[in-house]
């Protein structure tokens, strides 16, 4: 009798708390999107630092007489310096880009007169046409107002970083009176540190792969004469960092200036079937087992996260969308109401450990 009085109300306080979780996340989703502007920079600065304090370490490791002032200094300049060589490269070979491509006029309207002709259209426009149809110049205020926020969000994450690598000595302190009990102080430690281990892992295996699809394109590029070969290569690495989307602009871009160049299509086919196939061999054999080994996330989450992120932050969030994803993994994990969550986005079901190794060095020997 009691007990059945009592699974009604139990129901009901289930029911209570998954909806308040619901409105709670909804609430959530709506303050980032809300804060875009503010939060994307901080996280981008966040994982900039985390770069930085990742050579820093390593610095120490391979060379212990350097000490942590000068490897953290060392660490910071070459950083800084990576981004500006990065911004210089863009820069000089982008313009040299435009310039080769506004003298393509000639084989640009021999290709859409061959395209025409494969669609029975007897009077193809021409380049010129289509510039004055399309008229470029109404989208020159957008370009514009893009640049500029770009060049106030990179204003903004240097700033954070600033910030952030000076108060990095307050952060002990403050776990201190945060967690005043030395069990708890370690647990928080120990959950800081998995959601460093999964940045820098995410970085160093992006870096990774992007640099074997961008040095064997550029090589390929370059065996067929491709013009600005470095450009293209430089640029398929730096959107390597964006899961999916990365890959698409790799295999379709180079393919597409191949048609523009050359006056005849087997360059192209060559340069879309090799690409498509480095990325495929990558992106399928190489890329998922390193993620599986050192993220310990799931390989379909990798793709909803990119729309979930990319929703929220457009194209910054997009780059961060693995290693935010994983964040949330793993503080989901110390919860027990939402640990089944962090179980379904992580890769092997154990979403306290972000490498396969570990859960091996963990099991029991044979006795």
């Amino acid at each position: 009798m009691s007990t059945s009085q009592s699974n009604p109300p139990a129901r009901e306080s289930a029911a209570l708390r998954s909806s308040m979780v619901l409105i709670a996340v909804i609430l959530g989703c709506a303050a980032l999107w809300w804060l875009r502007d503010i939060l994307t920079p901080l996280a981008l600065a966040f994982f900039m630092v985390v770069m930085i304090d990742g050579l820093a370490r390593g610095l120490r490791r391979r060379l212990p007489r350097l000490g942590d002032q000068a490897s953290l200094v060392i660490a910071i300049t070459g950083s800084f310096l990576l981004v500006v060589i990065s911004v210089l490269i863009v820069a000089e070979n982008g313009a040299s880009f435009v310039s080769r491509l506004l003298g393509y006029g000639p084989q640009i309207n021999g290709l859409i007169a061959r395209f025409a002709a494969l669609f029975n259209i007897d009077v193809p426009p021409t380049i010129d046409q289509l510039l004055r149809q399309f008229n470029p110049t109404r989208y020159l205020g957008t370009v514009a107002q893009g640049f500029q926020g770009f060049l106030e969000h990179a204003i903004f994450v240097l700033i954070y970083v600033g910030f952030l690598i000076a108060s990095r000595r307050g952060f002990e302190r403050k776990a201190v009176r945060l967690f005043p009990v030395r069990e708890d102080r370690h647990g928080a430690v120990e959950v800081f540190t998995r959601i460093r281990d999964g940045v820098e892992s995410y970085l160093w295996i992006q870096t990774l792969t992007g640099l074997m699809i961008a040095a064997a394109g550029f090589l390929l590029m370059s065996l067929l004469g491709l013009d600005n070969a470095f450009f293209w290569a430089f640029l398929i690495f730096l959107v390597s960092y964006i899961p999916i989307i990365g890959g698409a602009v790799g295999i379709a871009l180079p393919p597409i200036f191949a048609l523009v160049q050359f006056p005849t299509f087997w360059q192209a086919g060559v340069l879309l079937g090799v690409m498509w196939f480095i990325h495929f061999f990558v992106g399928n054999v190489i890329l998922p087992k390193m993620q599986g080994e050192s993220l310990n996330i799931d390989p379909v989450v990798v793709l909803l996260s990119l729309g979930f992120w990319g929703a929220l932050w457009g194209m910054p969030g997009m780059f961060m969308s693995t290693p935010l994803t994983v964040m949330v993994m793993v503080v989901l994990a110390q919860f027990p109401s939402s640990r089944w969550v962090a179980v379904l986005l992580s890769h092997t079901g154990n979403p306290d450990r972000l490498r396969e190794s570990d859960e091996a060095e963990a099991a029991p020997g044979p006795t």
